[in-house]
């Protein structure tokens, strides 16, 4: 299938590894251009090497809100605009209420919910203008089964991801879809830091396997592509059929 992506610009965010990296490959893939976003020169330099196409690379952390505009700028220069921005930041310190202070809660919403916030609000007048945008934000399942010992993830991540279902029946009839993607159990470096041992994971997903950071990019893909122009306020799991609720 022909995603007509040959064209469109992208902004990954969290694009040095994982999740963030193989939605990065799979929209260069598809021909867009693509900007890398993440903490780490050094990183971004190793991710921009697996991509065969030229990509862009911006040192930036989104835990700094007040950078977040410029960034957005800096992106938006480096490619001439932006049709697509991928909202991916790293996990907050797994935790429970008993072992949480109040600043971390603090510093969680501030990477994992206004980070979010501020990308869509730099980016997303000039995809209204143009009468074309895609917005995917890589959330989790725990959106849907909060998860033991993911306080943290759990509060934050429910706020974004209610507050983009929210913009995405604002921004519809500008031709800007806005959706988010909730990853299960992932081979990624987040799973490694939470888990340690994942040997024995892959038994408690029902297809007995670990998700594929290539194959969660390019769905991420479809659905910046015209043919999900009719998906918009999605929540869409990406699981293994983990999750257990009908909603």
């Amino acid at each position: 299938m022909d995603l007509a992506l040959h064209g469109r610009r992208a902004l990954v965010t969290g694009a040095s590894s994982g999740l963030g990296l193989g939605c990065a490959q799979a929209l260069a893939a598809e021909g867009a251009d693509v900007v890398l976003l993440a903490r780490t020169a050094e990183r971004l330099a190793a991710a921009a090497a697996t991509i065969p196409a030229p990509t862009h690379t911006l040192v930036g952390d989104l835990s700094d809100l007040d950078s977040i505009p410029g960034l957005v700028v800096a992106a938006d220069e480096m490619m001439g605009g932006i049709d697509i921005v991928i909202v991916n930041a790293g996990g907050p310190p797994a935790g429970t209420f008993a072992s949480l202070e109040f600043e971390q809660y603090e510093d969680a919403l501030r990477l994992n919910l206004l980070s979010g916030v501020a990308l869509c609000q730099a980016a997303l007048p000039g995809m209204r203008s143009r009468g074309w945008g895609r917005i995917v934000a890589i959330t989790s399942t725990s959106v849907r089964e909060p998860m033991a010992n993911l306080l943290l993830s759990n509060t934050a991540r429910a706020g974004f991801t209610a507050f983009l279902k929210t913009v995405a029946t604002e921004v519809a009839a500008d031709g800007v879809t806005v959706n988010t993607l909730q990853p299960g159990l992932h081979m990624t470096d987040r799973i490694t830091s939470l888990y340690g041992d994942t040997s024995n994971l892959a038994a408690t997903v029902p297809t007995r396997t670990l998700g594929d950071a290539g194959d969660f990019g390019r769905i991420a893909a479809f659905l910046c592509s015209d043919s999900a122009r009719y998906v918009t306020g999605a929540s869409i799991p990406v699981d293994g059929g983990a999750v257990r609720g009908l909603q």
